[in-house]
């Protein structure tokens, strides 16, 4: 079991801050879950193929090729503005 978490115009976009999933078989690193996650539908594909976005596993921020393994917290979060 993994925890999904979604941030800030995600949650929104998305309708959830977070979820707990079993991992499929074929999901073993972010790329393939982000892409998973996507086929759930229209505002999933649209919400995370923003090429923008971060993605953190267990609060560090990570690259699409690296492993997500049972029990990890994964991420998703947009670029941080400021002023």
């Amino acid at each position: 079991m993994i925890r999904l978490r979604y941030f800030a115009s995600l949650r929104e976009t998305l309708g959830r801050g977070d979820e707990q999933l079993e991992l499929p078989e074929e999901v073993n690193d972010v790329s393939s879950l982000t892409r998973w996650l996507q086929s759930r539908g229209e505002i999933w594909d649209s919400a995370l193929s923003d090429s923008r976005l971060h993605v953190a596993i267990n609060q560090e921020v990570v690259k699409p090729d690296t492993p997500v393994s049972d029990g990890d917290e994964v991420a998703w979060f947009p670029p941080v503005t400021g002023g």
